[in-house]
């Protein structure tokens, strides 16, 4: 059995702390208005309280982040159950996804891991021998790029992304009330009560899903709350449909003056605003930009493809851009 190790990278401007468990980020330190390095990402004291995580916190979501439908695949004409860990669905890769394996984390540079996993054929359900590299770099720019690619050995499924929880308010002890943020997008991907996709990307303008203009979070979430009983929070993905690298969201907080734009080839964003965090966190004390497929996709013939084939290649990218607001 592996056990738990801790990494460091650096620049100027910033420092990323992970550890070799799920390629978890534990802290992410950007510079506030201040001049000052500031933790903006959510996560335990103590690290081996990651060993009974139930929250994803900073992970690498995977063989597929998101939801699949109970649990079912069809590849090639052959069907597939999956574990089922969320109500009657599957969720971010089963019992033990990507968030609970030990990566093999080699420092490259100063400010560069690369973290790999050999997911054998039939782990959590899911065909094929799967080779998966992600890595983390600082750029001088003031961005956390993250980079995903994978090859299998059999026609498979994948879904790769972070989990990080962001809070950029300078102290984990402030919910993301006062945090204003902006979604490049008016589609989203209209789901069932069991978060599972109906196949339309739904029209967000005058919506409480709306984002196109920045809006203050806090009173986003109450307006929500408001217009539908149920609710508590977003946990959403915003569709873009293109696999060009492109601006997806950016979020800034006034106490700080931090902001964080999103930029991926990915054609969707979960936002998630933290809404089943429980002690030793708070609802709605982070929140999550997943940048990722759509969930359900090898069950939704419109969305674009999560498909990986033998010998072909997986590749996508995220950044991360810090900055101060205007």
């Amino acid at each position: 059995m592996s056990s738990l190790q801790t990494f460091e990278i650096a620049n100027q401007q910033m420092v990323l702390k992970a550890i070799n468990l799920g390629g978890i980020i534990t802290e992410l330190l950007v510079s506030d208005k201040k001049g000052q390095l500031t933790n903006v990402v959510l996560g335990y004291t103590d690290i081996s309280d990651y060993l009974t995580d139930s929250f994803f916190l900073g992970c690498i979501a995977g063989r597929f982040a998101n939801r699949i439908a109970e649990g079912k695949l069809t590849i090639d004409g052959k069907a597939y159950q999956l574990a089922i860990n969320n109500g009657k669905n599957h969720l971010h890769g089963g019992e033990k996804g990507f968030d609970k394996v030990y990566w093999q984390v080699t420092k490259v540079a100063d400010n560069k891991l690369m973290l790999e996993y050999a997911s054998k054929h039939m782990e959590e359900g899911y065909p094929g021998n799967l080779d998966v590299t992600v890595t983390y770099e600082l750029t001088d720019a003031s961005e956390l790029l993250i980079e995903y690619s994978a090859t299998t050995d059999q026609e498979t499924v994948i879904n790769l992304t972070n989990h990080s929880y962001f809070n950029l308010s300078g102290s984990m002890d402030n919910t993301i009330a006062d945090h204003d943020i902006q979604i490049e997008t008016d589609k989203l991907v209209a789901v069932n009560a069991d978060q599972i996709p109906t196949g339309v990307l739904q029209d967000v303008s005058d919506t409480p899903f709306d984002f196109l203009r920045k809006r203050n979070l806090g009173k986003a979430i109450e307006d929500y709350k408001s217009s539908d009983n149920s609710a508590i929070g977003f946990d959403h993905c915003y569709a873009f449909e293109s696999s060009e690298f492109k601006k997806m969201a950016q979020v800034s907080s006034k106490a700080t003056g931090i902001s964080m734009q999103v930029f991926s080839t990915e054609p969707g964003v979960q936002l998630y605003t933290g809404n089943h965090l429980v002690a030793p966190f708070q609802q709605h004390q982070a929140l999550c930009l997943e940048t990722q497929h759509y969930p359900d996709s090898p069950n939704q013939p419109g969305f674009p493809s999560t498909t990986l084939k033998k010998d072909g290649r997986f590749y996508s990218k995220t950044v991360y851009k810090f900055g101060l607001k205007d």
